[in-house]
């Protein structure tokens, strides 16, 4: 039974992966609030994973990073504090997991990691420069870790279209809003958690292990497509 550390697995896309991890896994999730499932092949550390020492832990096959942001703002109202944070959040708080468990992660079995980037990363969008910039950050440590950490450790990426959860809550508050964001999707469907879980789940499994440093669009149609 392989063993995969999740962070930030109390909420949103991470909660989901933990569900469904925990069918053949054992999980260590590290994150500031309690998930709300208990499971005897689950543990838990609360950790401010950007402000405080992570734990120490002593086997791991996978590691997924889940924290994000949404800061949608004109660049006129932006502020140098808000590219800091958010390139914080999704950057450099990967490079400070990865560094500390590299050393047990390289001898895992099959190790594999798995980050997130955003649609937006490839989609000029309105609004998204602080996240486009900081999730474009993300995209190029996959590609340098993927080379770097050949042949022992796989890295890859997620990047989701808006998927429904509570940090995309302000862009799916009422039905209007709802309604236009499933018509810009030539799928015309968005996301939810428990897709974008099953594809994490994906790239930690063995049956994955020829792929390395890609980033994978869960975009339904929007970056792909002109309809």
């Amino acid at each position: 039974m392989k063993t995969i550390i999740v962070i930030g697995g109390s909420k949103g896309i991470g909660k989901a992966l933990i569900d469904k991890l925990l069918i053949s896994c054992r999980v260590i999730n590290i994150s500031r609030s309690t998930p709300e499932i208990s499971h005897n092949h689950l543990t838990h550390h609360s950790c401010d994973v950007i402000n405080d020492e992570l734990p120490n832990i002593e086997q791991a096959d996978g590691l997924v990073y889940c924290p994000g942001s949404i800061n949608l703002k004109p660049i006129s109202r932006l502020s140098i504090d808000d590219f800091k944070s958010d390139f914080e959040i999704n950057v450099l708080g990967a490079v400070k997991v990865i560094q500390k468990y590299l050393p047990i992660l390289k001898n895992g079995n099959q190790p594999s990691i798995v980050l997130f980037s955003t649609v937006a990363a490839k989609l000029g969008m309105p609004y998204h420069a602080s996240i486009a910039v900081a999730k474009s950050g993300v995209e190029g440590l996959v590609k340098s870790l993927g080379a770097e950490l050949a042949p022992t450790i796989r890295i890859n990426a997620i990047a989701p279209t808006v998927t429904n959860t509570e940090l995309a809550s302000k862009l799916l508050r009422n039905d209007k809003m709802i309604e236009n964001i499933t018509e810009r999707h030539p799928l015309k469907k968005f996301l939810n958690p428990e897709e974008v879980a099953e594809m994490a789940v994906f790239l930690l499994s063995d049956s994955c292990a020829s792929i390395s440093g890609q980033i994978f669009q869960m975009d339904c149609g929007i970056v792909s497509f002109k309809i």
